[in-house]
């Protein structure tokens, strides 16, 4: 699932860095990024039973022409975590999401800015224990960008991660990454997930955070997020009954190079 909320504004951060350092750019780029959390949260749900995570990835770029493919990782819990009721007590296997996405960005009249693309999430050898589902999710996205804000719309093309008959569903995503000086960003950011025929498990996100790189670290970006739903406390819980999509804290280091 992406880059958990506060990864995409250290992603921006990342971005808006090396736009205003370097005047022109190499028509091919590659880079690579690296980090930890203290709790992976995706659209608001941590991914790791509130645990810790290590994460990193691969990024190229076309700059002349906007196109762009990519690669992440990072261990998760909530598939082995999965429960399904008519079988009481059956979990999953997958302790590892892999993300591989590609697409194309660019800038439209007036200011604007478009980014549209691919996310298949794969999760290796995931299984759902006895039940016969599969975790792994094809989204395609678009997202329209004005200065420091965005909306971005994602469409599910196959079931969302292991839901049954669940494909259409759609996550909707609006906030702003903000450049308040000294190295620091600001994240704003409010989101809705709709689960197609299982509305039980819709709900909102929200999230306030912010970044700062520091130059005399390596270029290592700290960040610290707070981030909430207000999804219903027994539709997103780990085995011992966490509530997964509690309000929470979220710190992380990463370093692009």
């Amino acid at each position: 699932m992406k880059k958990l909320i506060l990864a995409a504004t250290i992603a921006a951060s990342f971005s808006a860095g090396l736009a205003h350092a370097e005047d022109a750019k190499p028509d091919n780029e590659i880079s690579y990024n690296i980090g930890a959390v203290n709790d992976y949260r995706f659209r608001g749900i941590s991914q790791t039973r509130l645990d810790p995570a290590i994460q990193g990835g691969a990024d190229y770029t076309n700059n002349p022409t906007g196109l762009y493919a990519g690669t992440w990782l990072s261990n998760i819990k909530w598939i082995k975590d999965a429960v399904d009721t008519a079988n009481t007590g059956t979990g999953g296997k997958g302790s590892i999401e892999w993300d591989i996405y590609a697409g194309k960005r660019g800038e439209l009249p007036g200011g604007f800015t478009y980014d549209v693309g691919g996310l298949y999430y794969y999760y290796p050898t995931n299984n759902y224990s006895q039940i016969g589902r599969n975790a792994n999710t094809f989204e395609l996205y678009g997202q329209l960008g004005y200065g420091p804000a965005y909306f971005k719309y994602s469409h599910a093309l196959t079931n969302l991660f292991g839901t049954v008959d669940s494909k259409g569903s759609a996550y909707y995503d609006a906030g702003a990454n903000i450049d308040v000086g000294a190295g620091v960003t600001l994240g704003l950011h409010v989101g809705h997930q709709t689960v197609e025929h299982a509305s039980f498990y819709s709900y909102t996100d929200w999230k306030i955070g912010a970044t700062k790189t520091f130059e005399q670290l390596a270029g290592v970006t700290l960040g610290l997020a707070y981030v909430g739903t207000n999804a219903k406390d027994n539709a997103y819980v780990s085995p011992g009954g966490k509530n997964l999509g509690r309000d929470g804290v979220v710190f992380s280091v990463a370093k692009t190079f």
